[in-house]
């Protein structure tokens, strides 16, 4: 489980988004208020965002996101219109790794995932391992659940280049439930550099909280996701479960149904 935050619109310092907000990740760290099977987010942190060229950029770190002595320093540093992030609380049977630190990237997406799937080494890891191409089975460097997602949402992708990423992670949900028999949280952020799509979805178990806000006086400019209200405006909505949510710098949010 996790802590997910993610913002889109003018460029803001990488200190506006994580320590401006008086509920920001760091806070959420070690205060979470609507985490579930967890007290702590104390095993990792990263940050992704898009360089000048377009790629995916990641600083991620595996210890506690308020022992890092540079995180001050890049706040101040790195600007972007786009930014994701997360605090981590491992699940049994990950351990504490770089490998495992989210978020993941590859030459164009940025993937974090907030959740579980219940008993995944015993029981779906296998599923996924027939169901993944050698070439993406072959970029996995960890053991998440996360991870594996991740392939096989890059698979789905690239199977179909026109889907639309909204629809690539509504076939992903779809997958994971057919072939999955027991719990599974999937609250997911995904995005291409132009747009951020979050899932909200679970099986057999409630839906981890997840909210979105486009008129924070702290970022006029643009619109949050978080697991948890990042301020204390009241403009923040909860995304309905099972339902993905598409924010695009020009069009206002979207609500898609799975």
């Amino acid at each position: 489980m996790c802590r997910l935050a993610a913002y889109l619109g003018a460029p803001v310092p990488l200190g506006r988004f994580l320590f401006d907000p008086p509920h920001g990740l760091p806070k959420q760290a070690w205060a979470p208020q609507e985490l579930r099977y967890a007290r702590l987010n104390a095993d990792g942190f990263g940050i992704g965002w898009y360089g000048d060229d377009a790629r995916p950029l990641t600083y991620i770190n595996p210890a506690p996101i308020w022992t890092d002595p540079n995180l001050p320093h890049l706040g101040r540093a790195l600007r972007s219109p786009l930014w994701i992030g997360s605090v981590r609380s491992a699940t049994d049977g990950n351990p504490v790794s770089h490998a495992n630190t989210q978020p993941f990237g590859d030459s164009t997406l940025l993937f974090d995932h907030n959740g579980f799937i219940e008993d995944f080494h015993a029981g779906l890891r296998a599923r996924l391992c027939a169901e993944l191409r050698p070439a993406f089975l072959a970029d996995i460097r960890g053991n998440t659940e996360s991870e594996y997602l991740f392939a096989l949402l890059r698979q789905i992708l690239a199977d179909d280049a026109t889907l639309p990423l909204e629809r690539a992670l509504a076939r992903l949900a779809a997958r994971v439930d057919a072939w999955n028999d027991g719990v599974a949280l999937l609250n997911i952020l995904v995005s291409d550099g132009e747009r951020i799509c979050a899932l909200r979805h679970a099986v057999a178990d409630p839906c981890p909280s997840l909210y979105y806000s486009t008129d924070d006086e702290l970022f006029p400019d643009g619109q949050l996701i978080a697991s948890e209200r990042l301020t204390e405006s009241d403009y923040w909505q909860v995304v309905p479960e099972h339902r993905i949510l598409v924010l695009d710098r020009d069009q206002p949010p979207e609500l898609v149904e799975l």
